[in-house]
């Protein structure tokens, strides 16, 4: 591979990560790509320096030519979806598990169950922290479409959500149970923040992943 068309495919990858960063959708960043590939290459073929066509900030004039082709572009806002996101996960967090241990409490006053009868703690624990996954994913989804409803392709968001958060959260959550049982289940406050943090890392790389996926989609 030449040095010039190494430094175009570079200058092509920093423009395209600006333009995913802007929300063009896929088939958009293409066009605009083509069009940007053909003139690199033709001020290399004059002997011209490719970054010199771009300027000093490859980003600035992929956004300028961006806005020259008149693209539809949504601006991704992640702070403000990732912050309701966050905010519904937390309120349907503390109603999931008030709401999963009252009905534990009626289920046992309930039905009394033989003495022979054992139920394995994998299947109990799996129900209950999975009806409050559950809860979550549910209250991220209403906090999305009601707090955000103005926001454009939120809805599309917040059904992506509803289909990486689950599997996510259970990656989550084995890599916290994971990390508690090589160090013999550590209750101190470091132990616990480093666990959280780990099922807070994957909530928020799914939640993310989530808009991207919805801005950078085709309409059609």
């Amino acid at each position: 591979m030449s040095t010039s068309t190494s430094a175009v495919d570079g200058l092509l990858a920093a423009a395209d990560r600006e333009w995913r960063a802007l929300g063009i959708h896929r088939r958009d960043r293409e066009g605009l790509a083509a069009d940007l590939r053909a003139e690199l290459d033709a001020a290399a073929d004059d002997g011209l320096d490719p970054t010199e066509l771009l300027g000093g900030d490859p980003a600035e004039f992929a956004q300028r030519i961006a806005e020259e082709a008149g693209v539809d572009r949504i601006p991704p806002r992640y702070g403000q979806v990732l912050g309701v996101a966050t905010a519904g996960a937390v309120v349907s967090l503390i109603v999931g598990f008030v709401v999963a241990t009252v009905l534990h409490e009626l289920f046992v006053a309930a039905f009394d169950l033989p003495r022979e009868a054992h139920v394995p703690v994998w299947l109990a624990g799996g129900v209950f922290y999975g009806g409050v996954a559950a809860f979550v994913v549910a209250g991220v989804v209403l906090a999305l479409r009601v707090a955000l409803r103005g926001v454009p392709r939120i809805r599309h968001t917040a059904n992506r959500m509803a289909l990486l958060l689950p599997p996510a959260l259970a990656a989550g959550t084995a890599a916290a149970v994971g990390f508690a049982r090589a160090l013999d289940y550590p209750l101190t406050p470091l132990a616990i923040g480093i666990e959280v943090a780990l099922v807070l890392a994957a909530f928020l790389a799914a939640a993310a992943r989530a808009r991207r996926w919805s801005v950078t989609a085709p309409t059609g």
